[in-house]
C-alpha cells in the first residue's frame, strides 16, 4: 500500500511523533492508522505517552445512571486545562467511558492496582489448569501468562475493549484522546454502584437486563 504525504500527516497530528517514525509506522501496517498508532507506543515513540508526566488536576467527574436508576456509575477523568475540560471531545470522552463502566464491571483501572496476592492466587490456580492439560513444562509459562494478560484484560478498564469499539482498548482511546488534545488526559477511579448489590435475591431477570444494557450500547 503507498503511504500518502496526507496519511503521514494524520498521523503525525494525532501522536506529535516525528515525520520519518510517522510514515515507517505506516508503512510497518500496511496503513492501518490505529495499527501505526500502536506501533509508535510501543516503540516509545509516541509523544503523547510523554505528557504523563505534566500534573493532571483538572477535569470532572461523570455520572451515569441506567435501567431505570438500577445501576449507577460515577467516574472522575483529568486533565491539564479547564479549558480541554470543557471541550466537547472530553466530555464525551468522559460520558462514553461512564457508560462502558456500567455494561463492562472493571475492578481496578490498571493492573497495576490489582493487589499483588490476587494476581499470584490467579496465577497459581492458571497453572495447575495448564498443568491438568498435560502441557509441556517447557511452555507452561508461556500460557500461564497468556492467560494471566486475559484476565487483566478482563478486570483492569484501560486493558477492555472499548463496548463501542471493540478493536480498541479503553487505553488506546484515552491516548487519542490525549493525543488530539495535547494535555494529559488520565482516568483516575470509578465507582460502580448496582442496585441490592450484596442482598440476598432473586437474580435471573437482572442478569438479562444487564445483557440488554451492554447491546444498547454497543447500538
Amino acid at each position: 500500500m503507498d503511504i500518502t504525504a496526507s496519511m503521514v500527516k494524520e498521523l503525525r497530528e494525532k501522536t506529535d511523533a516525528g515525520m520519518l517514525d510517522c510514515k515507517k509506522a505506516l508503512t510497518e501496517t500496511q496503513g492501518d492508522m490505529q495499527k501505526a498508532m500502536e506501533w509508535l507506543r510501543t516503540k516509545g515513540l509516541m509523544k503523547a505517552g510523554q505528557k504523563a508526566s505534566r500534573v493532571a488536576a483538572e477535569g470532572g467527574v461523570h455520572s451515569y445512571i441506567h435501567m431505570g436508576g438500577k445501576i449507577g456509575v460515577l467516574v472522575e477523568v483529568n486533565c491539564e486545562s479547564d479549558f480541554v475540560a470543557r471541550g466537547d471531545l472530553f466530555k464525551d470522552f468522559v460520558k462514553d467511558l461512564a457508560m462502558h463502566i456500567a455494561a463492562t464491571n472493571p475492578q481496578f483501572v490498571r493492573r497495576e492496582e490489582v493487589p499483588a496476592d490476587r494476581v499470584e492466587r490467579e496465577r497459581a490456580l492458571f497453572a495447575e489448569e495448564v498443568k491438568q492439560q498435560g502441557k509441556p513444562a517447557a511452555v507452561v509459562d508461556k500460557i500461564v501468562g497468556g492467560k494471566v494478560d486475559k484476565w487483566f484484560a478482563e478486570i483492569c478498564l484501560l486493558e477492555q475493549p472499548f463496548v463501542k469499539e471493540p478493536k480498541t482498548t479503553v487505553e488506546q482511546l484515552r491516548a487519542e484522546v490525549t493525543a488530539k488534545t495535547g494535555e494529559n488526559v488520565q482516568i483516575r477511579r470509578f465507582t460502580r454502584y448496582v442496585l441490592g448489590e450484596g442482598i440476598e435475591k432473586k437474580q435471573e431477570n437482572f442478569a438479562a437486563e444487564i445483557a440488554k444494557m451492554v447491546e444498547a450500547v454497543k447500538a
